[in-house]
């Protein structure tokens, strides 16, 4: 065994050692399916904290000729899969970590100088019976490894995309490790199958890829492997059972993202620590990831700030992805921005919608410190004043509640506030602290139309009341009460009859007042 060819299978016995471990081994009958065609290379980015190196660690024990990982398999999917014995262990495998050789080299060159030096070594001295036609060239050793052993290579990159990140700025020097990668993998039969992961998808040159050999798995558009991409609702409720844990509130921590036909993923990492730490808070961790979400939001890109506001006011913004480079540097647009952003796990992605939007409280939390550093106060100061405004609401104080609009109201720094919409924004914005107590809905279907904001009390919160918000545009917040009534609204919350709200706004753009009436249903 050696360090990158035929390593140990130790890291994916690692996982299955930790107090959690969710089988996602299925992954395994994927790839077996594509072994030994055109569909053999795939690169599946997906952000921090996602579990890509254990994805990884494992497919090397699946199919690493040097280990008997029978043991560490058994009782998990891949087990029953019809493939499993087929290829188990049959592969010489290469697993290289590109970050551990980028922090490792003094620039582009010298990293791929010591990976070809590095392989080149430990096939040498793995295979001294072979005979080699040129023993100084990594790439023909390869070959003659594979030709006169029959065993293929299975090749398994993770963190492939660090150069992009750690040198955004180097083009040239991106376009070597580029064209290394081609020449390793593109059109050599001696591999049987090219797993590569990162955060970013592949990067592209002008209009086309160096790689376009490889099938493209991302959070914009996870091709058949959904379910692999973190932990499903499934897994996580039974999580929930096991470490007693209140389901809906780690949903509302931490659910949120929409994969293909709409699986809703986890972040792995923040539902494992949450239940081993028996809490819910953000575990996100302060990264380059980070540190792009302060910087591009700052950078207000063709009218950015806007939407930012609009997505954490609850809102969507239907986005074109196609423009993407995938790096982090190049940018035509504010949907180039957002795009980034769903690739670094700020911003879930709906496909059937085309639109972006911010997940769940974890990360809205993100989106929260971001805003404060950078000095939007208008806005940081709304959500601050958020919870006075929940209480005045909760206290049937509507003058308190037209005030608390009326400061969150803002109009030199927001949306154009022309209509009922950039209404809804703003009055979302300040109600934000309702999110720690509801499930908010906008434009809930109830009675005989659309209720333009519902609050809806989490179980934990069941003694707090439902509200139904009806908003109004230069009429008047009777008004807006009486089509509450009149419509029935409240008919999709009759368990809360006895405990009911029913709030009415209304914006003068006259006088450019908010007004507030508040009512309780009491049977």
């Amino acid at each position: 065994m050696g360090h990158f060819l035929n390593p140990t299978n130790k890291g994916f016995q690692i996982s299955l050692n930790s107090e959690i471990y969710v089988d996602k081994t299925g992954m395994i009958s994927y790839a077996n399916s594509v072994l030994d065609t055109e569909r053999r290379f795939f690169c599946v980015s997906r952000p921090r904290r996602f579990g890509k190196s254990m994805a990884a660690n494992m497919l090397a024990a699946y199919y690493c000729c040097d280990c008997d990982s029978r043991a560490q398999f058994a009782g998990l999917k891949i087990e029953s899969d019809p493939s499993f014995e087929t290829h188990l262990n049959k592969y010489n495998v290469i697993f290289l970590n590109m970050q551990n050789f980028l922090s490792g080299a003094k620039d582009i060159e010298g990293m791929i100088a010591d990976i070809e030096e590095t392989l080149l070594e430990e096939m040498l001295d793995a295979y001294p019976n072979c005979k080699f036609r040129r023993p100084g060239d990594m790439f023909r050793t390869l070959r003659d490894i594979a030709e006169q052993t029959g065993k293929s290579f299975v090749v398994i990159i993770d963190e492939w995309d660090c150069i992009f990140r750690v040198h955004r700025d180097r083009k040239e020097a991106q376009d070597k490790y580029l064209d290394f990668l081609r020449n390793f993998m593109k059109d050599n039969t001696a591999i049987a199958l090219a797993y590569m992961t990162g955060i970013l998808p592949i990067k592209k040159y002008s209009t086309h890829s160096a790689l376009n050999m490889f099938d493209e798995v991302s959070m914009t558009d996870p091709f058949r492997l959904e379910e692999y991409m973190g932990f499903t609702d499934a897994e996580v409720r039974g999580l929930c059972g096991r470490f007693d844990m209140d389901y809906e509130e780690v949903s509302a921590w931490y659910n949120g993202y929409r994969l293909g036909s709409g699986l809703a993923v986890y972040s792995p990492k923040s539902v494992v620590v949450s239940m081993l730490n028996r809490k819910l808070k953000n575990y996100w961790n302060r990264t380059e990831s980070y540190e792009a979400l302060r910087v591009y939001v700052e950078m207000n890109f063709d009218g950015l700030k806007d939407t930012i506001i609009e997505l954490m006011a609850g809102g969507r913004k239907e986005i074109d992805i196609g423009g993407f480079t995938n790096d982090m540097v190049t940018f035509s647009g504010a949907d180039d921005v957002l795009t980034l952003l769903v690739h670094l796990g700020y911003l879930g992605y709906d496909e059937e919608e085309s639109a972006v939007f911010i997940p769940n409280k974890e990360v809205f939390d993100e989106f929260e410190t971001s805003v404060k550093a950078i000095g939007w106060e208008k806005v940081a100061d709304a959500l601050r004043a958020s919870n006075d405004l929940m209480k005045a609401t909760w206290a049937l104080d509507a003058a308190r509640v037209a005030s608390g609009i009326e400061n969150a109201h803002l109009e030199n720094a927001h949306l154009t506030y022309n209509d009922e919409n950039a209404l809804s924004y703003t009055l979302s914005l300040a109600y934000y602290t309702a999110r720690n107590y509801y499930t908010v809905i906008r434009e809930m279907p109830t009675g005989k139309g659309f209720a333009d904001i519902v609050f809806i009390p989490r179980k934990r919160y069941a003694d707090k009341p439902a509200m139904i918000v009806e908003l109004k545009w230069n009429k008047d917040a009777g008004g807006a009460i009486a089509q509450i009534k009149d419509k029935q609204y409240f008919q999709a919350l009759e368990e809360y009859k006895g405990n009911l709200l029913l709030v009415g706004v209304n914006y003068d753009k006259d006088t450019r007042a908010h007004e507030c009436l508040i009512e309780e249903i009491t049977v």
